[in-house]
C-alpha cells in the first residue's frame, strides 16, 4: 500500500524548505547543463531565484512528505487579485511516479480557490518534460509567453472557476 503525502506550509527559510530547495536548484541547475549540479552553481541559483516572496500576503510555500521522509515542494505566488502563479514544483527522484506532484499541485490550487482567485498560471521549461507532461494531465493548458523570464520557455494556465 502506498503512503499518502502529506503537506506542510513553511516558511521559505525553514530547515524543511532550504533542504528541498536545494534539492530543487540541484536538479534543474544539473538537467540545464546536463551534468551534476556544483554546490556553487545551487547556491548562486538560491540567491539568484530567492523564494522569500513564497510567505504571507504574496504567496505560500508547501514541503510534502511521505511518511517521515521529506519529498517535495511547491509554491504560489500571488500576482493579482485574480491570478496566482505555481512556482518551485519539485518532487525528489526517489518518490517520482507517485501522485506527489499532483498531489501537491492540487493541494496548492485548493489555496488559490480559497484566495479567490480565479486562474493560475506557471513558466517552465522545454526540456523538463515530467513536469509539462503532469501540467497537462492536471488540465493546464499551454498559452502564450506572460513574462521574460530567462529560463521560461513555455507557459501554462489554468481556469479554477
Amino acid at each position: 500500500m502506498a503512503l499518502a503525502a502529506t503537506f506542510a506550509v513553511v516558511h521559505p527559510a525553514s530547515e524543511p524548505a532550504s533542504e528541498i530547495l536545494f534539492r530543487y536548484y540541484v536538479d534543474v541547475v544539473g538537467r540545464f547543463h546536463g551534468r551534476e549540479a556544483s554546490d556553487d552553481e545551487v547556491l548562486r541559483a538560491l540567491i539568484d531565484e530567492p523564494s522569500d516572496d513564497l510567505t504571507g500576503d504574496s504567496g505560500l510555500l508547501v514541503v510534502a512528505y511521505l511518511g517521515s521522509e521529506l519529498v517535495g515542494c511547491g509554491g504560489i505566488r500571488f500576482v493579482s487579485d485574480d491570478t496566482a502563479e505555481l512556482t518551485r514544483l519539485f518532487v525528489d527522484t526517489s518518490a517520482r511516479g507517485s501522485g506527489v506532484g499532483a498531489s501537491i499541485v492540487e493541494f496548492l490550487e485548493g489555496f488559490v480557490q480559497q484566495s479567490h482567485r480565479t486562474s493560475i498560471r506557471l513558466d517552465t521549461r522545454a526540456d523538463l518534460v515530467e513536469a509539462r507532461r503532469l501540467y497537462a494531465k492536471l488540465g493546464y493548458q499551454e498559452v502564450r509567453a506572460f513574462n521574460n523570464e530567462p529560463f521560461a520557455e513555455v507557459w501554462f494556465e489554468k481556469s479554477l472557476r
